[in-house]
């Protein structure tokens, strides 16, 4: 059976999990999670590519990246898988494959989906049962995005920046918005997206991604060339 083709869009984000094989763990102990963090840095500064929020679970990782080009998030998550399994391999005296099959990315509708992507993500360690509050959970960008902690690994997307005036105002504006229940058929919605590959938006969106990319984003999806001339173009051009 073919694979679903993937949707990338320069300057749209995706969002994107990485499973451990067999759901196994793939982070064991704190420098996993660091170094895991440190090679996601660099592979993401040297792809263009802007980190907006992760997480890193015990078995996955979510993460919320925008990319300059159609390749970068592909090269990064090559790049970034390599240099890891490599380390963790070494580190615990093992062999064989870490990750569950490629990776699962949805494009993301910034206008209607952005910021719900953004609560899902760092809301998961409490959904999980891990944390009472997110802040509890060192391993993701909360405390970035909403608590104002700088971290160069962190890009803030511009609906973000548009939350307020300065950080202040900003990380106040967010906790409000996470302290707001997320409702089930939003989180099923992402949830859905993210495992099926396919772009989380609304009509007009999805309709100009497909006229835009000749591929169909809707049930029954048949494959399109995605470095057509016609694939090409600005995520704005969609909303």
């Amino acid at each position: 059976m073919p694979r679903r083709p993937r949707f990338f869009m320069p300057g749209c984000p995706l969002h994107i999990i990485q499973r451990g094989n067999n759901r196994a763990p793939c982070f064991l102990h704190e420098s996993d999670y660091t170094s895991y963090l440190h090679f996601m840095q660099e592979a993401a500064e040297h792809y263009q590519v802007a980190i907006h929020a992760f997480v890193l679970m015990t078995n996955h990782v979510h993460l919320l990246a925008t990319p300059s080009d159609d390749i970068g998030i592909s090269r990064m998550m090559q790049t970034l898988g390599r240099r890891y399994v490599r380390r963790f391999n070494y580190t615990h005296g093992r062999t064989g494959t870490l990750w569950e099959g490629r990776y699962r990315s949805s494009l993301i509708d910034s206008e209607q989906y952005l910021l719900a992507v953004y609560r899902y993500i760092e809301l998961n360690p409490v959904r999980a049962g891990m944390v009472d509050l997110p802040e509890q959970y060192p391993w993701s960008s909360y405390v970035h995005n909403a608590c104002g902690k700088s971290a160069s690994l962190i890009t803030p997307h511009a609906l973000y920046l548009d939350l307020g005036g300065n950080s202040s105002s900003r990380v106040h504006a967010y906790r409000r918005l996470l302290a707001q229940p997320m409702i089930d058929a939003e989180l099923e919605q992402i949830r859905t997206a993210s495992i099926q590959g396919r772009p989380l938006g609304g009509r007009q969106f999805i309709a100009a991604l497909e006229a835009k990319t000749g591929i169909k984003a809707t049930p029954g999806m048949r494959g399109g060339d995605r470095r057509s001339a016609g694939f090409h173009g600005r995520c704005a051009d969609l909303n």
